[in-house]
């Protein structure tokens, strides 16, 4: 298939791609740069594809002519990056996501993968859900993946086929790495500081899955027959990989060598809190074959922090943190208001 990956130089982009294309697919990417520099060399190199150079909410039907696939994994990717403007996740998760569907129905993509997030079941307790489960976000970005599920299943016709896949929290070393997602930040924390330092009291679930598993499932996804996943939603993930946040530091104080668990004095009890059963995803799509877990990927992503030379400063600033890497950009210029780079600003070495 002639595939556009949207965020193709993002934290899943950077792995799904050469994965795409490995399979045999033929893969252009589409993404705005938002996070460039902020590459983990030692998790391998960035993708290099044909690219479409424009901001997906200025995509046009004719530039999306001629694909059979759009897999949609760009956007503003986790809740404090709520924290810059709440309406800038709407405009760009909710109403931009919108804007590319359209546009690829227009154009005759005949399917249309989106990176959703187990995240819209938000605050829910210690009951497991499955797809059918009523949504309760708590953030503009959990509340943004609702909104684009709604109106993407609204698109769907004989010849517009979308699939929503709800990603468990990601973790794994990414050549575009983030150190703002659970298990990457636990292992961040104990590696520079000896301390495998909580942020919340420990106590909410989380289900995580390994970014390379993510990638898989949408492989799986797009070579499925069209009526295994025409206007479907799937959580992606095993339903037996849920924890505790203190239960993902318990394996990450056993991986990172002469560290402690340390619960920030400030902390409380998160409220996004969720279960997930991933039963239907590995029972419809019984190509997609999960290897990773919790242990496996805070090994990985240790020996990715090691070999790199991570240190406190670079792991605590702008490099791999979304939110301060944005904040920076916006405060040196190279962004406006509205996230668009600024014409003839180059955006910083980070």
């Amino acid at each position: 298939m002639r595939v556009l990956v949207t965020g193709h130089n993002g934290y899943i982009g950077a792995v799904m791609t050469p994965m795409l294309l490995a399979a045999g697919h033929e893969v252009v990417g589409l993404d705005s740069n938002l996070f460039v520099g902020c590459t983990l060399d030692s998790a391998g190199p960035m993708p290099a594809v044909r690219t479409l150079d424009v901001d997906y909410r200025d995509v046009t039907a004719s530039q999306l002519r001629g694909f059979d696939a759009v897999i949609h994994l760009a956007g503003l990717s986790n809740d404090p990056l709520g924290n810059i403007d709440g309406d800038l996740t709407y405009a760009i998760n909710h109403r931009g996501s919108v804007h590319l569907a359209e546009a690829a129905r227009e154009a005759g993509v005949q399917r249309f993968l989106f990176s959703s997030s187990c995240s819209t079941y938000g605050a829910a307790g210690d009951d497991f859900l499955d797809e059918t489960a009523a949504f309760n976000p708590v953030t503009p970005y959990g509340d943004s993946k609702v909104l684009f599920e709604r109106a993407l299943s609204a698109l769907a016709d004989e010849g517009f086929s979308p699939t929503s896949l709800r990603n468990a929290t990601a973790y794994g070393a990414s050549p575009a790495h983030r150190t703002d997602l659970v298990l990457n930040n636990l292992v961040g924390w104990a590696m520079t500081t000896g301390k495998v330092l909580l942020l919340s009291d420990g106590t909410p679930w989380r289900p995580i899955v390994h970014i390379e598993d993510i990638s898989r499932a949408f492989l799986a996804a797009l070579e499925a027959p069209r009526e295994r996943v025409h206007d479907r939603a799937f959580n992606v993930g095993r339903s037996e990989h849920n924890y505790r946040i203190l239960e993902l530091a318990e394996i990450v104080a056993e991986v990172v060598p002469n560290c402690t668990i340390e619960i920030a004095p400030d902390a409380a009890p998160d409220l996004r809190c969720y279960r997930v059963n991933c039963d239907l995803i590995a029972r419809e799509l019984p190509a997609w074959q999960p290897t990773w877990d919790a242990r496996a990927g805070a090994e990985q992503v240790y020996r990715a922090y090691h070999a790199f030379g991570l240190d406190q400063a670079t792991f605590e600033g702008a490099r791999f943190t979304r939110l301060a890497h944005i904040r920076r950009r916006l405060a040196e210029g190279t962004l406006g208001s509205d996230l668009r780079p600024v014409c003839g600003r180059q955006a910083p070495a980070a």
